[in-house]
């Protein structure tokens, strides 16, 4: 059984003066890989005068720059999409026999083209600390995958942060909560540091109200997971948030090594105050 949906995301940033706008990234497409059946995508930007180019980055996301010529007050980005949601096994994927254990080793090869997604950064003594009560015992290359998950889980208690940005990984175990960016980082650096090729994605997440499951009313928001890459199965998303492997609802929009070059919108402005409006919304459609 199938649910179609209608999401609706708006973004407004208003100006306290006319100010001119550098070149913008946008990067709420969803990205060729997704595997909710999408089937209608539009993206709308105020003030109608402008130029649009869609790019596609070294990771293959979509990104549409906008130019503008004129000084404006206010830069709105509204994001249409009717998706068809269905369930999806995450489990359902082929592992080749020599990486179906923990410890993973990646062929040379292999490793040479997953190089910028093992680059780890130098680990703080909590960080070391996480990653030494680990166990390291033999086990399948699955079941190490959702305890690492589970184990971050537990240090990590989710909370809303509207600071751009990501924490470090020092400081999100140092205090023990961070947003769902925030921990999709320490997990993506926790698996690297294990030896676990791992990418940042942010994207749509979905969550709609059943009688099998905790959502009291549908809801959609942006949000942030990691992949990580096990030969024969590819790309695997794990959510940081519930410790489980992404299957519907999962809209990915943007991979990339780090969460830097994976923000929804980038760009610099001229000086002035700016205010955030912003505004997710799903709708079941008959």
């Amino acid at each position: 059984m199938s649910i179609r949906v209608a999401l609706k995301h708006s973004t407004d940033y208003r100006y306290s003066d006319p100010v001119l706008l550098f070149p913008q990234l946008i990067r709420l497409r969803p990205a060729p890989h997704c595997r909710t059946e999408i089937q209608h995508y539009h993206l709308n930007i105020s003030p109608a005068e402008h130029l649009q180019y869609w790019q596609q980055d070294a990771f293959n996301n979509h990104i549409l720059r906008v130019m503008f010529s004129q000084l404006i007050s206010e830069f709105s980005i509204e994001v249409d999409i009717i998706a068809n949601i269905q369930t999806i096994n995450p489990f359902d994927f082929f592992i080749d026999d020599d990486a179906s254990l923990w410890p993973l080793v990646y062929s040379a090869e292999m490793a040479q083209d997953l190089a910028p997604y093992l680059n780890v950064q130098a680990a703080g003594a909590e960080m070391q600390q996480f990653l030494n009560s680990l166990s390291t015992s033999n086990i399948g290359i699955v079941d190490f995958l959702l305890y690492v998950s589970q184990a971050l889980l537990n240090r990590i208690s989710y909370v809303e942060r509207l600071e751009q940005g990501v924490q470090s990984c020092e400081t999100s175990l140092s205090i023990g909560s961070g947003s769902c960016r925030d921990s999709a980082w320490l997990l993506v650096q926790s698996f690297r540091h294990l030896g676990v090729a791992a990418r940042f994605v942010s994207g749509y997440s979905i969550q709609l109200a059943a009688a099998d499951n905790n959502f009291s009313q549908d809801s959609t928001d942006l949000h942030a997971w990691t992949e990580v890459f096990i030969p024969g199965a590819g790309w695997i998303g794990i959510d940081p948030t519930s410790a489980q492997l992404t299957g519907e609802g999962y809209i990915p929009l943007c991979c990339t090594r780090e969460p830097a070059s994976a923000a929804p919108v980038s760009g610099n402005k001229g000086p002035g105050a700016t205010q955030l409006f912003f505004n997710n919304s799903v709708t079941r459609l008959s």
